[in-house]
Formats: C-alpha cells, sequence, structure tokens
C-alpha cells in the first residue's frame, strides 16, 4: 500500500519541503567510496534535474509538483560532493560528473532518453553530458548557467560567513548572499529559501568551481546536438548589465530553440518565481 502523502501544490515552509521528501522515491547507486543518492515522482517520461552548486535536489522543490501533474517522472539527484551524495571517484569540478551521472541513469532508467534540465553548475554537467552522451539526452534546458564567456558589468563578491558559529549573525550573511547571488526581490528571501540555502552549504564537499569562470559551456555548446532552451532570470546577477550577450551565446548550440527571459526574478529563478518558470519550461519540453 502507497503511504506516500500528496505533493503539495505550493512550497511555502520547511513542513511543506518536509512532504515533498517524504512523498518521494529514494534511490541509491554506487559513487565514489559510497552512493549517488537520488529522489523520485510521479509516472511518465522521464524528466532529470540538475541542482546547482552548494545545492541539492531542493533546489527544485518549487517545480516538481507542476510536472507531477503534466505526467512526467521527476528524477533528481544530489549531484556528487553535494546534498546526501559521495564525492565522484575523481575529480572536484562539473567535468567530474558527466561519467558518474550517466552510470547512475544507465542503473535507474536503463536506455531511456530524458529531458535533461540544469541549473547553474548543474547546466554545465547537463551539456556535457549531453555533448559525451547524446542518445541520453533528447532535450537540454539550461537556467543560469556560468561558464558562458559572458561577464557581468560588475563583479560577484559574497559574504565571508565560515568563521562564523550558528546563529543569528551566521544567518545575517546568509540572507546577506542569498540577496547578492540568488534571489532579486527582498521577499523571496524567506523562512524556506534561508533554510534551504544553509543546509546546502553545510554539506558542500566540491568547493573548487574553476570552470566556471571559464568559457566551457559556450566550447561544449556545439558539440550538442539534441534542442536547446534557455530559461533565465532577468535580474540573474551572473549576467547583470550583459543580458543581451546570453541568446547569442546560447546559439552556439547547432539546434537553439530560444531563450526564455523572466521579469523580476534572479539567479535562482525557479524557486524564485515557479509558475513563470514552469510555464517556460513547459513551453520548451513541448518543442
Amino acid at each position: 500500500m502507497n503511504t506516500r502523502p500528496v505533493l503539495p501544490a505550493a512550497i511555502r515552509s520547511v513542513s511543506d519541503l518536509a512532504l515533498v521528501e517524504a512523498a518521494s522515491r529514494r534511490h541509491q547507486v554506487p559513487c565514489g567510496d559510497g552512493t549517488m543518492v537520488w529522489h523520485s515522482w510521479g509516472e511518465g517520461s522521464p524528466i532529470v534535474l540538475l541542482h546547482g552548486g552548494s545545492g541539492s535536489w531542493t533546489h527544485w522543490v518549487r517545480n516538481i509538483a507542476a510536472l507531477v501533474a503534466a505526467g512526467r517522472s521527476v528524477w533528481i539527484p544530489d549531484l556528487p560532493g553535494f546534498g546526501d551524495s559521495a564525492r565522484p571517484p575523481v575529480g572536484g569540478d562539473a567535468d567530474a560528473l558527466p561519467g558518474p551521472l550517466e552510470a547512475a541513469m544507465a542503473a535507474l532508467l536503463g536506455d531511456a532518453p530524458v529531458d535533461l534540465v540544469g541549473f547553474s553548475f548543474g547546466s554545465m554537467v547537463a551539456a556535457f553530458i549531453a555533448a559525451q552522451h547524446p542518445s541520453r539526452v533528447r532535450r537540454l534546458v539550461l537556467s543560469g548557467a556560468p561558464a558562458l564567456g559572458v561577464r557581468p558589468v560588475e563583479p560577484l563578491v559574497l559574504k565571508a560567513w565560515g568563521h562564523l558559529p550558528p546563529g543569528p549573525e551566521l544567518d545575517a550573511a546568509h540572507r546577506e548572499n542569498l540577496a547578492r547571488l540568488m534571489l532579486a526581490r527582498p521577499d523571496s528571501i524567506d523562512a524556506l529559501a534561508l533554510a534551504i540555502y544553509a543546509a546546502n552549504l553545510s554539506r558542500d564537499r566540491m568547493r573548487m568551481r574553476r570552470i566556471s569562470r571559464t568559457d566551457i559551456l559556450l566550447r561544449t555548446l556545439p558539440e550538442v546536438r539534441c534542442p536547446v532552451h534557455g530559461i533565465w532570470g532577468e535580474e540573474d546577477v551572473l549576467y547583470r548589465g550583459v543580458q543581451h550577450l546570453l541568446a547569442p551565446a546560447l546559439s552556439a548550440a547547432p539546434d537553439f530553440r530560444g531563450l526564455a527571459m523572466i521579469s523580476g526574478a534572479g539567479h535562482w529563478v525557479q524557486f524564485e518565481d515557479a509558475p513563470a518558470f514552469d510555464r517556460a519550461l513547459a513551453q520548451a519540453l513541448a518543442h
């Protein structure tokens, strides 16, 4: 008998987050010296969502219900070195992850091609998988991706927090960094955003991030043969002041289908304006 709770339609609180996790099926596959943890929901054609740096499956918590309601089987890993997953067998950056992820998808999904959606750091991983394992990826959707050879007008500087003990000062630093990097609107920085951000930071064992400062994604896109779509927050700090350069960069993909810009949203667009992101994703998946 299935006793999992029903997915809540709107995710506003930490208790809602717990309900989403309780509604999932948890999977573990070998990875490095441990396992890679996946969560899945729903039935139907598989879609795989890859989270950003210092993240976990919770980066997508507000998007799962819409995909399940649309008849999709939603699969989200904690990427190797993040969340509950062990580090990859070798390497310490995005380029170390395509092999372990392809092995995990083969174990969990067989040969089924998937729609692959990547956010930020996960966008690089997703593009590498699409280039290296073309039969695996039906469509590629990128959001908030770095490494496109485009630099913001002003450099991003985050507030130091590693020296702070748990408490109000640490929470204040996390709130400041959510505002500087992840979310554009002050009212988006709520208790749920803070809880997700803080929990994910504490479990990040992949701090190198060297290739995100290169143009590796721009150089990878010509090797991607499936349809490619982009969904970005218009206020994404990684591209503030140079948003007009995004579509030309993404068009390095031979089958680039278009870029949706979501007004008023920042880097973590799928959390900040989940309804608009879900509509844009549905449109991308229909083409």
